[in-house]
């Protein structure tokens, strides 16, 4: 009887270690695991930074669009201004105030801004 009791007594001893073992084992492994996750998720090149990255690359090819539009338009103003004289003639008159000589210019003034005549000056 009493060699069955130190039987089972050295049988809960060793189950008792090797459960610690098994507890050490597996927070060995879970901080592993931490720790090779870390990087992908945190690190460089890891999930937050290619999120970042992506928004970064939508907003420069919206920016690249309207940059690609705005240069077709320059493009074809200067196609314009090398080829014809419609356009040359279209931006004296729109930007520098020019007229033919054989045009007469009236300047229409809005209906709010029309000053009073000047009085004769006195003789």
């Amino acid at each position: 009887m009493r060699r069955q009791a130190t039987l089972a007594a050295t049988r809960s001893s060793t189950s008792l270690k090797s459960y610690r073992r098994l507890r050490w084992l597996a927070l060995i492994f879970f901080a592993l695991i931490l720790a090779l996750q870390y990087p992908m998720w945190l690190g460089k090149g890891g999930w937050l930074q290619v999120r970042e990255t992506d928004r970064q690359l939508a907003l420069q090819r919206e920016a690249n669009a309207k940059l690609k539009a705005r240069n077709v338009s320059l493009d074809a103003d200067v196609r314009d201004l090398k080829t014809g004289s419609e356009a040359i003639e279209e931006r004296a008159r729109s930007e520098l105030g020019m007229i033919r000589s054989d045009e007469v210019f009236f300047q229409i003034q809005p209906a709010g801004s029309a000053k009073a005549p000047a009085a004769p000056a006195p003789k």
